[in-house]
């Protein structure tokens, strides 16, 4: 079954956009970092009793969703480029060495840590 939505990044965010437009999310104080931050914090809560509850992936997908539609919506509000951001960071990451930390593989800068 093929998705009839785009994968393309700029229609996504205006789908996003579109809904913040929606709902006057920039009058109506939706847009407001600390508020964004709460409702990410929940949306990492729910994708977590999915894990710890044995839910299926179709709800993990769905609230994995919801918090890139709330990242998504986070750099609307705050005026950046999401996009140019992640290959930013993507460019930097892919410099970083890995360990093993306690049996499981860790990315990071490791500093102060040789």
């Amino acid at each position: 079954m093929q998705n009839k939505h785009s994968t393309s990044y700029p229609e996504m965010l205006a789908a996003v956009q579109a809904f913040h437009d929606k709902h006057d999310f920039s009058g109506t104080g939706g847009e407001d970092m600390t508020y964004r931050i709460a409702l990410m914090a929940e949306e990492l809560g729910e994708m977590s009793a999915c894990v710890t509850k044995g839910k299926p992936m179709t709800e993990m997908a769905e609230e994995t969703a919801d918090l890139l539609i709330l990242v998504m919506g986070t750099a609307i509000a705050g005026n950046f480029d999401l996009h140019e951001a992640f290959w930013t960071k993507m460019d930097k990451l892919m410099q970083r060495q890995s360990r093993m930390i306690n049996g499981k593989i860790r990315v990071s800068e490791f500093r102060g840590q040789d």
